[in-house]
């Protein structure tokens, strides 16, 4: 049976783009203050159930055409090899690098390899929770 749920469906474009763009502004904020990102891939991912709420999986399915179980397995050899390359440095494990370079936009900027490590975070959450809400979605 299909319902006609254009409101709904309008209302969860405009939300999951706001939802988004926190996500985003979340992961960069992590390094500072609150965020990262686990916390980004928790709205990324609520995003998109979000949209399979208002639409369905295969609809969803067609638009964000994502390995999820490829994506988590990226996001944490990503992690492991931002953790690990400290060593080929003679360095402690985990220990990050940073450096100072003059972007056209942002000017003097800060460049952490704690962002890389914050991706694989990031991409194993998502990954990792939509393989679980598309398992139990596909079941019914």
């Amino acid at each position: 049976m299909r319902t006609n749920d254009v409101m709904l469906q309008t209302a969860t474009k405009v939300v999951t783009f706001i939802i988004l763009m926190f996500a985003v502004h979340i992961f960069f904020a992590g390094h500072y203050t609150p965020g990262g990102g686990f916390v980004g891939g928790l709205l990324t991912a609520s995003a998109i159930v979000l949209l399979m709420l208002a639409f369905d999986i295969e609809t969803v399915k067609k638009i964000i055409p994502f390995n999820y179980v490829m994506m988590t397995a990226i996001g944490l050899l990503l992690a492991l090899a931002t953790a690990g390359a400290s060593i080929f440095f003679n360095v402690p494990f985990f220990t990050h690098a940073y450096d100072y370079f003059h972007l056209p936009l942002f000017g003097k900027t800060s460049l952490h390899s704690a962002a890389l490590f914050d991706l694989g975070v990031y991409l194993v959450v998502v990954g990792v929770t939509m393989t679980i809400i598309q398992t139990i979605g596909e079941d019914e």
